[in-house]
């Protein structure tokens, strides 16, 4: 489809860009239920995976064949794990946070620029740690409190990714599977009287703070009263087939790239057997000039 933006009587040609973030629970798992049919019949120009969790001798070639694959497995045998398919190889990639010496073997962040239809554009790719309820343990204090150190150099790294996005002319987005769900909106029992692994004040808040680095939840902003939609269900019991689920695989775009999306959504699988993994792809589209 072509696409065209007229502005003071100029007719200006767009290019439409899909870009995806899916969880993939682990990338073997995934190609035996289905990745790399989804890959082809999804036609994205960039996804970004988490939880690859592989060697890099180990990743499925028939997955990624025919695509750039920039992967950053870190050091954990069999977690974590981030990488960035693309039709069009980037210009440049980092690879982990600034001034990080706790988590930099984990396999959690990686960024990339590419130059797509004349749309200098920036994306980083993000796995952020699990936490657990502070109030249940010991354990369960110290997990959190580690999530949340996470989310401070997380915040520094992105502030300085944004500069340096902003004085090279790049737009700028930073998606993936954030393990918060922010809203109301983004988890199906956010009325429960017990505290919620993912849905504690302090992270919620943290994550409102990353939108006032001038960011925009491009899904949220397209959907802004809805429910959901959600990005991950529990393989346990009926959640999927109930739509229990929780919004946490987010797409956070600087306001220039926000403003083309024309559409954002989750690609959500057609039964419980099809799934690929215990997320869904979150896919957003923009239209930008050629």
């Amino acid at each position: 489809m072509t696409l065209w933006y007229e502005s003071g009587g100029t007719k200006e040609e767009l290019a439409e860009v899909k870009i995806v973030t899916f969880n993939v629970n682990g990338l073997r798992a995934a190609d035996r239920r289905g990745f790399r049919g989804w890959l082809d019949q999804a036609a994205p120009d960039i996804v970004a995976l988490q939880e690859v969790r592989a060697p890099v001798a180990a990743v499925p070639e028939a997955a990624i064949a025919d695509w750039t694959f920039i992967y950053e497995p870190g050091q954990l045998p069999g977690r974590n794990g981030v990488a960035l398919l693309s039709k069009v190889p980037p210009v440049a990639v980092r690879v982990g946070l600034d001034d990080d010496a706790e988590f930099a073997h984990e396999g959690r962040y990686l960024e990339a620029d590419f130059d797509l239809d004349g749309q200098a554009l920036t994306v980083a790719c993000l796995y952020l740690p699990k936490g657990a309820v502070a109030s249940e343990s010991a354990a369960g204090e110290a997990k959190y409190q580690r999530k949340l150190r996470f989310c401070v150099l997380l915040s520094a790294h992105l502030r300085g990714s944004l500069e340096r996005a902003a004085q090279a002319g790049r737009e700028f987005t930073v998606i993936g599977d954030f393990n918060i769900a922010r809203t109301p909106q983004d988890v199906y029992n956010h009325h429960s009287k017990k505290p919620l692994d993912g849905f504690q004040p302090e992270e919620r808040d943290w994550l409102t703070s990353v939108l006032d680095l001038n960011l925009v939840d491009v899904v949220r902003s397209l959907h802004p009263e809805a429910q959901g939609p959600y990005s991950w269900w529990s393989w346990r019991g009926a959640s999927w087939a109930r739509d229990n689920g929780w919004r946490i695989d987010y797409h956070l775009s600087t306001p220039g790239l926000a403003a083309t999306a024309l559409s954002g959504q989750t690609d959500r699988s057609d039964s419980y057997e099809t799934r690929v993994s215990d997320h869904a792809p979150v896919v957003v589209e923009y239209a930008v000039p050629q």
